[in-house]
């Protein structure tokens, strides 16, 4: 991907939907450019979809936090199948560093969130946790 092709993702990021002559216009090429650049980009994987978030998808769940779990022994993929399987959970990613697991979590009310909590610091092999609220989400420009 050069830099072309990263200026025109940060567009979509923006706005997927944008035009292709708005695209084309935003970055001094052709549209035909843009639409080649485009289908290599899809075909070759780098972009794999479109999505859509709306209004209630954060209004259902307006108290949204990020938990990090360290994990004991060897048991990750039984407490992320636990962890997975709660309501609440949106999403849950492995990674490196202190914590093992990092769990997106959205609920209604701070009760609620602090239920879920107490929920998965008692999943055996939890060993610790740390959780930040979400306060606000923007989306990265390049």
């Amino acid at each position: 991907m050069d830099d072309t092709d990263a200026r025109l993702v940060a567009l979509l990021r923006r706005n997927g939907r944008a035009a292709l002559s708005e695209l084309a216009s935003h970055m001094n090429v052709s549209r035909a450019t843009v639409r080649n650049r485009m289908e290599r980009l899809v075909s070759s994987g780098e972009i794999i979809g479109y999505s859509v978030v709306m209004k209630e998808d954060v209004a259902d769940q307006p108290v949204r936090g990020l938990m990090m779990l360290g994990i004991e022994g060897r048991g990750t993929e039984r407490i992320v199948r636990a962890v997975t399987g709660l309501p609440s959970v949106q999403a849950v990613h492995s990674t490196n560093g202190k914590w093992d697991l990092v769990v997106e979590i959205g609920t209604e009310t701070l009760a609620d969130l602090d239920q879920v909590l107490a929920q998965i610091r008692r999943v055996d092999g939890v060993m610790s946790s740390e959780t930040s609220l979400l306060l606000s989400t923007r989306r990265a420009l390049r």
